[in-house]
C-alpha cells in the first residue's frame, strides 16, 4: 500500500515540474544573440572599391521601388511602404554601410540590415456633453469616431535568403554598371613649350629682263618728228 503511494505520489510530483517547465517564459531573442564570428548572413564581400559597392546597393534598391537616400559615399538609406490589408501597413528600412575589406585595397565588405515596422488602424471613439442653460442642466452626448495608424511592432528581418537576394542584384549591378577608376598616383613632370618662330613674308624675285625688253623697244622706236630716209 505504502509502495503504489509513493510511485502515484513521485508520477504527480514528475508530470507537475514537466508542466511547470512547459509553462515557463521563452527566453527574449536579445539574449539568444551568440556573437560568432563566423560568416555572416547581413555581410557579404566584393572585389570593389567602398563607393561602386554603395552605389551598386543604391541601384538595386532603386530597382526594387525603395525610396533612397545618400548623403555619403559609404551608407545608404532605403524604405519602402506595403499594404498587406486594409487594416495593417508595413514599412521596411533598409541600411547599407559599406566599408573597406581585408584583403586588398580593392576589395569592400557590405553591412546590410533591414527593419520591419508594422502599423495597425485604429479606432477610437470620442465623447463629449453639452450644457445648456435654458433647458437647466440638460446635456447632449456628442460622439466622434477617429483612425489612426499605430506601430504595433518593429522587427530586424532576420531571413538568410532575403539577404541573399539583395546580395545577389547587387553583384549583378557591380558586373553591368561602369565603376569608377581612381587617378593614378604618379609624378605630373612639367616643361616649357618652346618659343614659336615668327613667319616673315616671302620677298618677291626680281626680273632683270622686263626693263632690258623696254630698252630695246625704246631704241627701235623713232623720235617724233624725225624724218626718215627714203
Amino acid at each position: 500500500m505504502f509502495t503504489s503511494f509513493s510511485k502515484a505520489t513521485a508520477a504527480s510530483l514528475l508530470g507537475l515540474l514537466t508542466l511547470a517547465a512547459c509553462t515557463s517564459a521563452p527566453q527574449p531573442k536579445f539574449q539568444q544573440e551568440l556573437f560568432e564570428t563566423g560568416a555572416s548572413p547581413y555581410a557579404r564581400n566584393f572585389n570593389s572599391s567602398t563607393t561602386d559597392t554603395c552605389e551598386a546597393a543604391r541601384r538595386a534598391l532603386l530597382s526594387q521601388g525603395y525610396l533612397t537616400t545618400m548623403t555619403r559615399t559609404d551608407t545608404v538609406d532605403g524604405t519602402k511602404n506595403f499594404q498587406p490589408t486594409g487594416d495593417t501597413h508595413v514599412v521596411v528600412e533598409f541600411h547599407v554601410v559599406c566599408t573597406p575589406g581585408e584583403e586588398a585595397s580593392d576589395t569592400s565588405i557590405a553591412y546590410v540590415n533591414a527593419v520591419q515596422n508594422g502599423f495597425a488602424l485604429k479606432k477610437s471613439d470620442t465623447s463629449a456633453s453639452v450644457g445648456l442653460s435654458v433647458l437647466g442642466s440638460l446635456s447632449l452626448p456628442i460622439r466622434s469616431n477617429s483612425d489612426a495608424m499605430v506601430k504595433i511592432s518593429s522587427e530586424t528581418i532576420p531571413s538568410g535568403k532575403f539577404y541573399d537576394r539583395f546580395f545577389g542584384l547587387v553583384d549583378h549591378y557591380l558586373q553591368t554598371v561602369v565603376r569608377t577608376q581612381p587617378v593614378a598616383n604618379s609624378r605630373i613632370e612639367t616643361r616649357l613649350l618652346p618659343v614659336p618662330v615668327p613667319v616673315q613674308a616671302p620677298i618677291p624675285a626680281s626680273h632683270p629682263e622686263i626693263p632690258d625688253a623696254i630698252d630695246k623697244a625704246a631704241s627701235a622706236q623713232p623720235a617724233s618728228g624725225a624724218s626718215v630716209a627714203p
